[in-house]
């Protein structure tokens, strides 16, 4: 990974950290500390080397901008946000969005923003989306991350700050067209697998709208535990044709 961002300023990793002294000639910033740790971005600015690692007041999570071959990805405290593994943080989100089908037109609810990728990618063909985050130290993340840009100067893409199980109580009725709910894993934010979000989601939702629920590798004993009861509990708010979708490890519902 490797952007400069502003006169003075680069977002960088050890995987290309040989282009920084080739484009920065006159840069003294010593390659050895970005070199030797592999998990971490840095921020350079004016030769001074900071790694980009956030501590959340609000969540008590660390955030890392994980580096990748292309797109980061985020670390919270200890889990990765996207598959890193046989695809890229971008194939990933293109995974995900893919499930929905067509996007022209639609108004997208994006449940949990992080780096924005999903928002971005969805934005490309639907007319609006809406994206929450709960936890302002994503953002500042994703400010200084050079594949999150379009996040704040796309018009069709609205951003939230809030709780999603807060602030989807204010949306009214079949306010969404299509829903992508890709949170962290239940491990740390079991909220955002009930039930009572579900019918919430089921209520915003168009009729013929679909949502996509990431849930995690269904081939992993973590995934074959917990998607049994996501598609127990979305049947019971009143989803149906609720399909798996291995290949963006997760499920579609269909609200009829």
């Amino acid at each position: 990974m490797f952007s400069k961002m502003h006169k003075g300023t680069i977002v960088l990793s050890h995987f290309q950290v040989a282009s920084l002294l080739q484009s920065q000639k006159e840069a003294t910033v010593s390659i050895s500390l970005i070199s030797k740790h592999k998990n971490r971005c840095y921020l350079v600015e004016n030769n001074t080397v900071s790694p980009i690692v956030v501590y959340s007041e609000k969540t008590g999570w660390v955030r890392t901008l994980y580096p990748t071959s292309s797109a980061p990805t985020t670390l919270i405290s200890g889990i990765l946000m996207h598959r890193i593994k046989d695809v890229d943080p971008t194939e990933d989100t293109v995974r995900k969005i893919r499930t929905l089908g067509s996007l022209k037109g639609a108004v997208v609810l994006d449940t949990a923003t992080g780096l924005g990728y999903t928002a971005i990618e969805a934005s490309k063909q639907a007319n609006k989306v809406v994206t929450v985050e709960l936890d302002p130290t994503a953002l500042e993340i994703a400010q200084l991350n050079p594949w999150s840009q379009k996040l704040f100067n796309n018009p069709k893409i609205i951003q939230i700050v809030g709780d999603i199980g807060k602030e989807v109580k204010k949306f009214k009725n079949e306010d969404f067209t299509h829903i992508v709910h890709d949170p962290p894993t239940s491990r740390i934010t079991g909220e955002l697998y009930s039930g009572n979000l579900y019918k919430e989601f089921y209520r915003i939702l168009k009729s013929g709208g679909k949502m996509f629920h990431y849930i995690g590798d269904p081939n992993s004993e973590h995934g074959a535990q917990v998607t049994p009861g996501v598609i127990r509990r979305l049947q019971e708010a009143g989803f149906r044709d609720i399909e798996k979708r291995p290949e963006a490890f997760g499920v579609v519902a269909v609200k009829f």
